[in-house]
């Protein structure tokens, strides 16, 4: 009897433990998507979404700029070649919207650069192929990543259509200088997949996306839904188009062309 009991306070105490660094393991795990990182200041949305202005950022190096800047908030590793991870990239204009090429748009469309990332689509393919639920929707619709359930299968690139996913195939702190880490965001683990995540932690503190920040103008960014959004007041006034439209999956990136 008396070693039960001691077997039961011993277990308790355990558990009690285990409560009290819950929500910082329930952060870390889900790469900083979860509700207990979320405060008074956080921004709310029914589905975030993006404009991207291409006739103010279309160069290379813009978008490297801002690239480098998105990485190295989210502690993204430098890995050159096909086993390349990539958060925030640049593309061609057929390579981008290859169902919307069009030989009579002016030589400069053509020539622009086109900055890539997650689309964080309203009906996202990669959410119904996973078999562990690692890739799931949020209420706010950012399609979000839990790194520890992710086993690597890489289902959810290949239903990806756009690109958007990067696998680890080695160990992702290989190509990161642990002297420059960002202690607010968790490294990953070699055999799991990682994407953009619209700065969900930027977002539970009140802030935009790092990218938006940065962009002077050039993206923006809010709840489609809300008429008042930026977003919507870009939308209402310029015509835009997203990548591959076909493929059914509502991508909430928007191009002013």
């Amino acid at each position: 009897m008396k070693n039960n009991r001691r077997t039961f306070i011993k277990l308790a105490a355990v558990a009690a433990a285990g409560l009290a660094v819950a929500p910082k393991a329930a952060v870390a795990s889900s790469g900083g998507h979860s509700p207990a990182k979320v405060n008074a200041k956080a921004e709310h949305a029914k589905q975030w979404a993006m404009v991207v202005d291409t006739t103010k950022l279309h160069s290379a190096e813009e978008i490297n700029k801002l690239a480098e800047i998105c990485h190295k908030t989210h502690n993204v590793p430098h890995i050159e070649g096909k086993k390349e991870v990539k958060w925030l990239w640049h593309d061609t204009y057929a390579h981008t919207f290859p169902e919307q090429e069009n030989p009579h748009l002016a030589e400069e469309v053509h020539h622009r650069d086109y900055m890539l990332l997650c689309n964080h689509c309203e009906n996202p393919s990669c959410v119904r192929v996973c078999p562990t639920k690692a890739t799931f929707k949020r209420a706010d619709g950012i399609v979000a990543m839990d790194y520890h359930r992710c086993i690597g299968c890489r289902y959810c690139m290949a239903a990806c259509p756009y690109g958007s996913r990067s696998f680890n195939w080695g160990e992702p702190r290989h190509g990161l200088d642990l002297s420059k880490l960002n202690p607010e965001f968790p490294t990953r683990m070699r055999g799991v997949v990682e994407k953009c995540n619209f700065c969900v932690e930027r977002l539970a503190e009140g802030k935009d996306p790092a990218c938006v920040e940065a962009s002077e103008g050039a993206l923006a960014f809010g709840d489609l839904y809300d008429p008042e959004s930026p977003v919507r007041k870009v939308l209402r006034e310029r015509f835009t188009i997203r990548r591959k439209p076909s493929v059914g999956t509502e991508p909430c990136v928007y191009y002013i062309i």
